[in-house]
């Protein structure tokens, strides 16, 4: 048997706010932090910023290969340049959704994931960090909130009003990504059987980390 990783590994769909509980999970352990999302949000970003289009797998696979990417504190770096803004679009968004389906292009950033492995520890969210990425990770846990509640949150986000077109428009991409998550071929997003499910539709930010940590203590 395989010991295990010192990794909280978090996976749920898009605007669950599992980004936001991995990375004060981090904080309170003193551990690191992956935003795995934020990997294939540059790679859709700098593929767009080469005039390579999402579906090129072969093209967008050797740009993820180089991706020119730097984590500073609170800033995202691409090629040098503040891009932590540009990556959160809806846009942006399903273009990462695009590009996570193609073999080639996860294949490309399973090392960088895997680096960020330390001695520390890491929390680490994403799709498949519990299934692919850190599959012996101490604990594993599925992050979830009603379509409803993420729609609402990532409007509250972006500073818009919860109802009208633009919040309809939020809604729809939201229920979109979810279903190119779960039909995807490579590492859809899934609840693993080891999995620890967390809906987080009803608790706020505080409860939501006191559970993961309350779980890992139990360990």
């Amino acid at each position: 048997m395989k010991p295990s990783q010192k990794v909280i590994a978090i996976d749920g769909p898009s605007a669950s706010g599992k980004g936001t509980v991995a990375s004060r999970v981090a904080a309170a352990l003193g551990w690191d932090y992956l935003d795995s999302g934020a990997l294939y949000r540059l790679t859709a970003l700098y593929a767009q910023q080469n005039n390579t289009e999402w579906s090129d797998e072969q093209n967008v696979a050797a740009l993820a290969a180089k991706l020119p990417v730097a984590f500073e504190a609170q800033r995202i770096l691409l090629d040098g340049k503040d891009v932590s803004a540009d990556i959160r679009t809806e846009a942006i968004g399903m273009g990462a959704s695009t590009i996570a389906a193609l073999p080639s292009v996860r294949q490309a950033l399973l090392q960088r994931q895997r680096d960020f492995l330390t001695e520390k520890g890491l929390a680490a969210d994403g799709r498949d960090m519990g299934s692919v990425v850190f599959p012996d990770a101490c604990l594993k846990i599925f992050l979830t909130a009603s379509a409803e509640t993420r729609a609402q949150r990532r409007a509250k986000q972006l500073g818009l009003p919860c109802e009208g077109i633009e919040y309809d428009r939020i809604m729809a991409d939201i229920e979109a990504r979810d279903e190119a998550d779960r039909r995807r071929k490579a590492a859809p997003l899934v609840q693993l059987p080891d999995a620890r499910l967390l809906d987080t539709s009803h608790l706020t930010i505080e409860e939501s980390v006191k559970k993961v940590l309350d779980w890992y203590e139990k360990i």
